[in-house]
């Protein structure tokens, strides 16, 4: 059965998507099979996947609308190494729509438990508000990875965050949990990045992940091209780092069962 993890964040520009992508191709190189369920309307996650969104015949919308299935929507991200259940505009009219419709904080999860067999993992890239569309994939998943920075901001955007997982397991996902904190785009010559760190990792103990993503300008040029970095250029530091992330991952659910 597949493990359901969204990466969350409520701050935007942390790498949430870049960390989603390369995660997923990571995961892939080392033998998972792995969904990947773009829920920001922006479509970043189907785009940088070698998807394109405004070609998609059905999306994550038609399955939140519950007119099609994961099984008919979703689409192989071929050069990634996996599929893909894409977004597109049309998403952010969804907010709305589900407003009005019966379960509409668990429709994604009614869906995803219907092809959860065919997958290791499911990786939900979700929006930086908390919005319908985030709750529908904290109410899915069974854990959050959440990816930051090491600045001080960062710090006060975690703690919403804490508070809104502590909610949703309290009202809606009593499996919910936060599963480890990535830190990403980290330049350790920063003094204050190196004391952020520190205090993330006497605060969460082993909750921060060992691997740290470094700040890389592969991975930042890899969406233009459509692909996750770990594919667009597998030598680069930060593509190996998400390849080793990808790893302890898959060591950390071990010990989780």
């Amino acid at each position: 059965m597949a493990k359901i993890f969204c990466i969350a964040n409520q701050k935007g520009g942390v790498g949430k998507t870049t960390t989603t992508v390369n995660l997923a191709a990571g995961l892939a190189q080392i033998g998972q099979r792995v969904l990947v369920v773009d829920l920001d309307p922006q479509g970043n996650a189907t785009m940088g996947s070698g998807v394109d969104k405004r070609k998609l015949e059905l999306s994550v919308y038609d399955v939140l609308l519950e007119s099609a299935s994961i099984g008919e929507a979703r689409t192989r991200a071929e050069k990634a190494g996996y599929d893909v259940l894409g977004a597109n505009r049309e998403l952010a009219g969804a907010e709305v729509e589900l407003v009005e419709l019966e379960r509409r904080d668990r429709r994604l999860k009614g869906a995803l438990a219907e092809i959860e067999a065919d997958y290791d993992f499911v990786l939900i890239d979700c929006p930086p508000s908390l919005s319908m569309l985030t709750l529908n994939g904290l109410t899915s998943a069974h854990g959050v990875i959440v990816p930051m920075q090491c600045e001080y901001f960062a710090l006060e955007g975690l703690s919403d965050l804490v508070n809104t997982i502590k909610q949703v397991h309290a009202n809606l996902n009593k499996d919910l949990q936060i599963i480890g904190l990535l830190r990403v785009m980290f330049d350790p010559r920063i003094t204050l990045q190196q004391q952020v760190s520190e205090q993330l990792k006497a605060h969460f103990g082993d909750k921060v992940f060992e691997t740290v993503i470094p700040r890389n300008v592969r991975l930042a040029e890899a969406p233009s091209y459509g692909l996750p970095g770990v594919v667009f250029d597998p030598a680069s530091k930060g593509a190996q780092a998400f390849v080793d992330f990808a790893r302890e991952m898959v060591a950390r659910i071990e010990t989780m069962r």
